[in-house]
């Protein structure tokens, strides 16, 4: 049973500050399911790797490249949405769920690919768009001409009529893509359609229960092609308020009217109908496992307040998704965040967290800046022992475990519609393109992306040339740290210990994991940017006098295998070091 307990304790002693969070794992007969002990890899398909010279990734380029995956111990790949689209928003904006898009390939090559990951062990799980389908889908062109069962597979309202006899949305909702009204009028229909992002993607109306048997049926269609489970997108907008009420203006300074963060958006998204179709999806996995050791994963995206992620997770009597998102290290993270910060965020998810529920932590995605740009390059390391050595499931962004920056994107080169939506003067703002580039494989032409002729969809970052797989497998390096930060994690400690949290200093964050006599292992991390010097005894005094360096970040000035004293670390700005108690030589 998981178990929480908190001790806390305030006092100064030169610059230390003890704050202590105790976290208590599990005893030695728990047996963790692969999605709790294992990395889950996001892949953004159209980035990583081009097998036919077009300048898109695709399933055989993946498939080229399986044994990387193993050689950074991943466990399970999240593919970015594969379905048949016309990619106006690259693939979440579906117009047939059950086909593949030909530019990644064919179902042969996909199956080919899952199978190259099931051969290595390594488990595929699909990225589902529910909310929302293509307005060039089958079911949305009969919806307009309303044939039966379509007439409402969308969310279709009359027009509202002003004192002038005008024509107007039903109310003021505003689409996500900044795009003004969420409603789009269609003339042959006469009547308004609601689309929460692209007027591209008419939302799907839960309401009808044939809607929702349609999409139970394409989860079921995939389960049976042998994929392990499913991210669920933008889950939290699936329910709209019935009643169609006007959402508040939230009067946020430098945000223009048609902008979406000009409402507060209370009745367009986490509506109570909205968890209880998650809790349906969860029970619809569970019962389709085949054997039973068999688990059918389920985690689902939102960016919603603490309280109302946690509801994602249900119950005990009546689960929902394995876990929400927790985009606290996004979304609450930046270069002004000191240790208070930092141990806030973690003690806020883990509190927060309902009885017995998995914890899990996202650093980076596709609908955000890149780890090493919106934070620190010089932090990645730190950052990533706090990802893949808490308790819980990390998830890992196509190659921020190289620590690739963002690549700068003009903007005659931008592609995304939220960026393009707003125009030259603020697309940088806005665009998500920066954190698409292709996956830097080599110092070749394209960085070893593609072969072919005609350039690459997004633009190469250019700092290829050093910053590359091949390069930085060789030396000291982000991707080094990783590995040996993903080899540590199968240590039962990791997976199953205790965890305490510490202020060591305003600008130092501890934690401290372990369990019965497994070696002990004590992470600091420092995020300001002077030297500091730690007395790590004084934050837990059963620790010994001195500890073994296992994991060294590349600017810490320590190698693997240094002892340092406990009560003297010297900690450079940025550095982060993982210390264990195992004996100098010990292997493990």
């Amino acid at each position: 049973m998981l178990k929480i307990i908190i001790f806390v304790s305030l006092f100064v002693a030169h610059t230390f500050v003890s704050a202590e969070y105790i976290f208590k794992g599990f005893d030695d007969t728990f047996e963790p399911d692969w999605w709790q002990s294992n990395i889950i890899y996001q892949i953004y398909v159209r980035s990583f790797k081009d097998s036919n010279g077009d300048g898109i990734g695709d399933f055989n380029g993946i498939t080229e490249k399986v044994d990387y995956f193993k050689s950074i111990n991943v466990g399970a790949v999240w593919l970015s949405p594969v379905f048949q689209s016309p990619q106006d928003d690259f693939g979440y904006d579906v117009s047939n769920y059950k086909q593949v898009d030909p530019l990644f390939g064919t179902m042969a090559d996909f199956d080919r690919m899952r199978d190259a990951f099931h051969n290595k062990g390594i488990k595929v799980l699909l990225d589902f768009v529910p909310n929302h389908t293509s307005d060039e889908h089958t079911w949305f062109k009969k919806s307009v001409e309303r044939i039966e069962p379509y007439t409402d597979y969308y969310v279709w309202k009359d027009p509202t009529i002003d004192a002038s006899g005008n024509r107007t949305p039903p109310n003021n909702w505003l689409g996500v893509f900044n795009t003004g009204s969420a409603w789009e009028w269609n003339e042959k229909r006469q009547q308004y359609y609601y689309h929460a992002f692209q007027v591209k993607q008419p939302d799907l109306n839960y309401r009808c229960p044939m809607v929702v048997e349609e999409i139970k049926n394409i989860i079921t269609f995939w389960l049976g092609r042998g994929v392990d489970g499913f991210r669920f997108d933008a889950v939290n907008y699936l329910y709209e308020r019935e009643d169609l009420q006007n959402e508040t203006k939230s009067n946020k300074i430098g945000i223009l009217d048609t902008d979406y963060d000009a409402l507060v958006h209370t009745n367009t998204l986490d509506q109570p109908e909205t968890y209880a179709m998650v809790r349906v999806w969860r029970k619809m996995l569970d019962e389709y496992a085949t054997t039973e050791n068999m688990t059918n994963f389920f985690m689902v995206e939102c960016y919603s307040p603490m309280d109302k992620t946690m509801m994602y997770y249900g119950d005990t009597e009546s689960p929902g998704a394995h876990f929400p998102f927790n985009f606290l290290l996004i979304t609450s993270f930046s270069q002004q965040s000191n240790a208070y910060d930092v141990y806030d965020m973690v003690k806020t998810w883990m509190v927060n967290m309902p009885e017995n529920k998995w914890p899990n932590w996202v650093l980076g995605n596709h609908d955000n800046s890149r780890l090493a740009t919106r934070t620190n390059p010089l932090l990645v390391d730190g950052l990533h022992m706090l990802q893949l050595l808490l308790p819980g499931t990390p998830i890992t962004y196509y190659s921020d475990e190289l620590g690739v920056q963002d690549t700068y994107i003009r903007w005659n080169q931008t592609v995304d519609p939220a960026g393009r939506n707003v125009g030259p003067l603020r697309y940088t703002k806005f665009s998500r393109d920066p954190a698409r580039s292709p996956f830097p494989w080599d110092d070749s032409e394209n960085a070893g992306f593609t072969n072919g002729t005609s350039g690459t969809w997004l633009p190469v970052n250019p700092d290829y040339w050093s910053e590359n797989l091949v390069k930085l497998s060789k030396i000291k390096s982000h991707l080094k740290t990783y590995r040996q930060l993903s080899r540590l994690r199968k240590n039962h400690t990791i997976i199953k210990g205790d965890l305490h949290i510490y202020i060591l200093s305003k600008w130092v964050f501890g934690f401290s994991r372990s369990f019965y006599d497994h070696p002990t292992f004590f992470v600091v991390i420092n995020f300001g940017s002077e030297l500091e010097k730690i007395n790590i005894k004084e934050a837990r005094q059963t620790l010994p006098e001195t500890l073994k360096i296992k994991v060294s970040s590349i600017n810490s000035g320590y190698v693997t295998g240094n002892i340092i004293q406990t009560n003297c670390l010297h900690l450079r700005p940025k550095a982060a070091l993982v210390l264990s108690t195992a004996k100098p030589y010990a292997d493990y």
